[in-house]
């Protein structure tokens, strides 16, 4: 009826359905939250990035990236190496890797701009006992002041390794869980939202797809990119439309072969990486080369 003025829906004892000028306050502000990071109030600081590192990939450990000035980097896309015995890993405890982890996340919270994203993607180890990989890093970045924001599990579908071990074959001595799945940890650095007159590119369809917490698409053949453990370019692709505005710049610490700089300029974005292995750096600036050619 004209006129009529919408009546707010508050957060009830069994949730809510409705979402249309919904008051979620009595949720957050309940003792759960306490504790946890809050958004700040902070004035939007952006610095430029150095023409010399911009849309360039540097051979050295992410642990340190003084050549990134603070506030520069608007989103963060990475999968960090697993410390699972592939050749570019070091043999570290679980301690010392999520402590390694933790260097190069503080550095991340450092460079991104307020507002700016950090998205992880991750696969769990292990059997006998599982590692919550999703779980501990979640946890890091939390301590370290991140936002989470919430998680995408990525379903690899029919890709997904058939050589996982199903345990005790049809008894309940022994089953073992077959993932088919990933995860993408997405957090914020001091608050939610971020807006810019920059354009934004993502398109309807688009947004509408990429905000489901379920993705799937098959994952790449190791082969076909020349690096043991790459992720495909859709998964930074859908990262970098979601989450940034067009001329920004997107960081992966852990480059690897290269697909998250593919994705960046695919998306007409900016891009930052590090990576300490100079074969893999290589290879990825020879398959930016041929992108643009």
């Amino acid at each position: 009826m004209e006129g009529q003025v919408r009546r707010r829906s508050t957060t009830s004892r069994f949730g809510s359905p409705g979402r249309r000028s919904h008051d979620s306050t009595p949720f957050y502000s309940s003792r759960l939250y306490e504790g946890l990071p809050g958004q700040k109030e902070e004035e939007y600081v952006e610095n430029p990035v150095p023409a010399e590192v911009l849309d360039r990939i540097l051979c050295k450990s992410s642990e340190s990236m003084e050549e990134l000035p603070d506030c520069s980097v608007h989103l963060m896309v990475t999968s960090p190496p697993y410390n699972v015995g592939k050749e570019y890993d070091r043999d570290f405890t679980l301690e010392e890797y999520l402590e390694f982890l933790r260097r190069v996340w503080r550095e991340v919270h450092r460079v991104l701009v307020p507002g700016g994203r950090a998205c992880i993607n991750v696969a769990n180890l292990g059997r006998k006992p599982y590692i919550p990989l999703n779980a501990l890093i979640a946890r890091d970045m939390i301590e370290l002041g991140f936002l989470m924001r919430g998680e995408i599990i990525w379903n690899k579908g029919s890709s997904a390794s058939p050589s996982t071990a199903w345990g005790s074959w049809c008894s309940p001595s022994n089953p073992t869980l077959r993932d088919v799945h990933e995860y993408i940890l997405v957090f914020s650095k001091s608050c939610f939202s971020r807006r810019s007159d920059r354009k934004s590119t993502i398109s309807r369809e688009e947004f509408l797809e990429f905000t489901k917490s379920v993705w799937s698409f098959p994952a790449e053949p190791a082969h076909k990119v020349g690096h043991p453990a790459p992720f495909p370019v859709e998964l930074p692709y859908r990262l970098i439309q979601l989450y940034t505005y067009r001329g920004e710049v997107v960081l992966d610490p852990f480059m690897g072969s290269g697909q998250t700089a593919i994705a960046a300029l695919k998306a007409e974005r900016h891009y930052v990486g590090y990576e300490i292995d100079a074969r893999y750096a290589e290879l990825a600036e020879r398959r930016i080369r041929e992108l643009r050619e």
